[in-house]
C-alpha cells in the first residue's frame, strides 16, 4: 500500500467516523428536544419518554431539521403552548451543542 493509499484510507475512516458522530448527535439532540417539549406540553414519566422517541422518529421524514421543528411547532400550537419559532430553533441549537459534547465524551 502506497503512502497515498494510506492517506486516502485514513480520510475515508475519518469521514465515516464524523458521519457516525453527527448522526448520534442529531439523535441525542432530538431526544433532548423531545424531553424539553414534553415538559412544556405537561407530559411526564413514560408519556414524556414516548414523546421524546416520537421526536427522534420525526427526524427521518425528510433531510434537515424542518421535520423535527414542524412536529414541535404543530404540537405546541395544538396544546396552546406559547413558544415562538425563534425560541424553538434557539433551543434546538443549544441542545445540539449539549448533544455534541455528550457524544464526544462517550466516544
Amino acid at each position: 500500500m502506497t503512502t497515498f493509499d494510506k492517506r486516502e484510507d485514513g480520510f475515508e475512516r475519518k469521514y465515516a467516523l464524523d458521519e457516525e458522530l453527527t448522526f448520534k448527535a442529531n439523535a441525542r439532540r432530538n431526544k433532548l428536544l423531545g424531553l424539553w417539549a414534553a415538559e412544556k406540553l405537561g407530559l411526564t414519566g413514560e408519556a414524556a419518554e414516548d414523546y421524546a422517541k416520537a421526536t427522534v422518529r420525526a427526524d427521518f421524514e425528510e433531510a434537515g431539521d424542518n421535520d423535527v421543528f414542524r412536529k414541535i411547532r404543530t404540537d405546541f400550537d395544538a396544546k396552546g403552548v406559547e413558544q415562538s419559532d425563534h425560541q424553538i430553533r434557539r433551543t434546538m441549537d443549544e441542545l445540539m451543542q449539549v448533544a455534541v459534547e455528550q457524544v464526544r465524551s462517550q466516544a
